[in-house]
């Protein structure tokens, strides 16, 4: 199988992105179930899309299967892992030992895609010197020094909107290059800083809206 990785100056679509994901947990699932072959029609079935989507979002990376004979499972997946970033481990801050932080780190499928959570922080002295796990959760004043110390890669900024710019400046300063933000505010960083908003509610409002655009909501 020949591939080659983008150009660090083409954008890939987010949109793409988000299907390669998919289509790595269908090539997953078919090694699972001991499937040596799979056809872009196969992968298109389980990822919902269509097998001429499947053929482009590749296309972007290089040249993968054969006409005729479809892609390797093996190698596509292994492929696509290295793509995606997740054929090593990422070390991870989560700051933020509430609610949503305490779910995500109780999240299984984390560690077992690579990434690790090697520090916690937290402002409220009552959380702060809990154990979770093999780790401690810690001030938010050692922010600094631990994400170095730690070599953090990754921040998870589960904090009210009013902590989140100042913990992400201190995070990037101290080396962090991504930040997964949960915070309801639109976080001003550095052009070379990646930063991934997510919003419960506003995933929410785009279901509503699907299904009041559909008609399926009386009026």
């Amino acid at each position: 199988m020949r591939s080659i990785r983008p150009s660090v100056s083409r954008r890939i679509p987010e949109s793409t992105v988000r299907r390669l994901s998919h289509y790595l947990r269908s090539l997953e699932e078919l090694a699972r179930e001991e499937g040596l072959t799979v056809s872009s029609e196969e992968l298109a079935k389980r990822g919902q899309t269509t097998a001429a989507q499947v053929r482009k979002d590749l296309s972007h990376f290089g040249s993968f299967g054969k006409r005729g004979l479809g892609y390797q499972v093996d190698g596509l997946g292994r492929r696509l892992r290295q793509i995606l970033g997740v054929d090593r481990t990422w070390r991870i801050a989560l700051i933020g030992a509430g609610r949503i932080g305490s779910a995500l780190f109780a999240y299984p499928d984390f560690q077992s895609r690579g990434y690790d959570c090697v520090a916690v922080f937290d402002a409220d002295p009552e959380k702060i010197g809990l154990r979770w796990g093999d780790v401690i959760i810690q001030s938010s004043d050692a922010i600094e020094e631990t994400v170095r110390a730690e070599a953090v890669e990754l921040v998870i900024l589960a904090v009210p909107a009013s902590a989140a710019q100042d913990l992400a400046e201190r995070s990037v300063a101290a080396g962090a290059k991504g930040i997964l933000n949960f915070a309801p505010i639109r976080l001003r960083l550095p052009k070379d800083v990646h930063v991934e908003d997510v919003s419960l509610v506003m995933e929410l409002e785009a279901l509503s809206f699907a299904i009041t655009q559909s008609g399926g909501v009386p009026e």
